[in-house]
């Protein structure tokens, strides 16, 4: 039996780092991590928490795939934070889409630029 004792990572496919980079950092508030080694295409990595998330210029095998209108019901990256209603309030203001989670609980989904699918849900971190 195979034992997986935690995630490290996601990787994400993204077009144009200089756009992502904006969504991710300007919006998101995550910092770059110093830990991403030289690597022959362009991306970039984000500590969050034990995790990491990797953003990475390559060909996107998927462009052409319908997604789903809601986020949650495609691929996704989950976040969790502490007050969703701050997230759809910074969501507003910037003018980025999304969808309230459609189980009822204090979650939403949103696209970032390159239409990869985050769940952004309230969980108390002890």
């Amino acid at each position: 039996m195979i034992k997986i004792n935690r995630l490290l990572h996601t990787g994400i496919i993204v077009a144009d780092i200089a756009r992502s980079r904006a969504f991710y950092e300007g919006l998101l508030g995550l910092v770059p991590s110093d830990k991403r080694p030289a690597m022959n295409f362009e991306g970039v990595w984000y500590d969050i928490g034990f995790n990491q998330l990797h953003l990475m210029v390559v060909p996107n095998p998927y462009a052409d795939a319908e997604l789903p209108a809601h986020g949650g019901r495609d691929y996704h990256v989950a976040f969790a934070v502490d007050d969703v209603m701050a997230i759809k309030q910074a969501l507003d203001e910037a003018g980025v889409e999304y969808s309230m989670s459609m189980s009822g609980r204090a979650a939403l989904f949103c696209r970032d630029p390159d239409g990869n699918a985050l769940e952004f849900s309230a969980v108390k971190m002890d």
